[in-house]
């Protein structure tokens, strides 16, 4: 018997690697807006000033490895294994020193500039020792309540404190404390579409905090409701917020 299209692009998304950080999977299956500032573009301008710097949670390296030029000295680094061996491979022939660690274990005073795009969480005061004085923190964040629509469709309404919790205004209030001074910052809520089942399952097993514990089968009712909503009305539609914060140490 043949499949429904249901099952087919639900094993489609199942079958297919969420290694590293690269959605081109989801070309024609999904879409979301960009923020205007272009991240990567202003790194590749403040990598070209600096002696020293290093990319924190750097994924499989694929931001930083698109920008132009590098400093003299650049780590990166990263602690889920496969994403450290992409980005070993990527990045090392380009001079890149490549940490496997959830830390920053490096000396104090060592780096002009530490940047990291959507950590999973920001150590401030790690990073505001590893600064040398005079040196920024440069990073475009997920903000609150990202992309919310879906999650909630999956697990209900939230409470409160978790739309909230990556409000730009905390990130704020984290590298004051730090004794960083917050020179730029911006936020965006930008438009996101999925137009098949598929490009759900595979942005839910590849971006795992979203819906905790997330499994075909686990969710293959919610899954169900969903597709034939996407057939009947058309892509579902979702809301990214994004952050760019950038903070200099004295």
């Amino acid at each position: 018997m043949r499949k429904s299209r249901f099952d087919e692009l639900v094993a489609e998304a199942e079958a297919v690697s969420v290694e590293g950080w690269d959605f081109s999977w989801l070309d024609g299956r999904a879409t979301e807006a960009r923020p205007s500032w272009g991240y990567q573009r202003l790194l590749g301008g403040r990598l070209r000033e600096v002696h020293a710097a290093l990319d924190v949670e750097t994924g499989g390296g694929e931001v930083l490895d698109g920008c132009p030029s590098l400093p003299p000295l650049m780590a990166a680094t990263e602690s889920w294994p496969p994403n450290v061996a992409r980005a070993s491979a990527r990045l090392r022939p380009r001079g890149v020193v490549v940490v496997a660690t959830e830390g920053i274990p490096f000396g104090d005073n060592v780096f002009d500039l530490v940047s990291s795009r959507h950590p999973v969480t920001t150590a401030w005061a790690e990073i505001a020792r590893v600064l040398r004085p005079g040196g920024s923190y440069f990073s475009q964040q997920v903000g609150p309540a990202s992309v919310f629509e879906l999650v909630e469709f999956f697990l209900g309404p939230q409470p409160e404190e978790a739309r909230s919790s990556r409000h730009p205004d905390h990130a704020v209030a984290a590298a004051t404390e730090a004794g960083l001074e917050v020179v730029d910052l911006r936020h965006e809520r930008l438009r996101t579409e999925f137009f098949d089942i598929g490009a759900v399952v595979y942005f839910l097993r590849k971006v795992i905090w979203m819906v905790p514990g997330f499994t075909v089968e686990r969710y293959r009712d919610k899954l169900r409701e969903l597709h034939e909503k996407i057939e009947r009305d058309g892509p579902f539609v979702a809301h990214t917020t994004r952050f760019l914060i950038e903070a200099r140490k004295p």
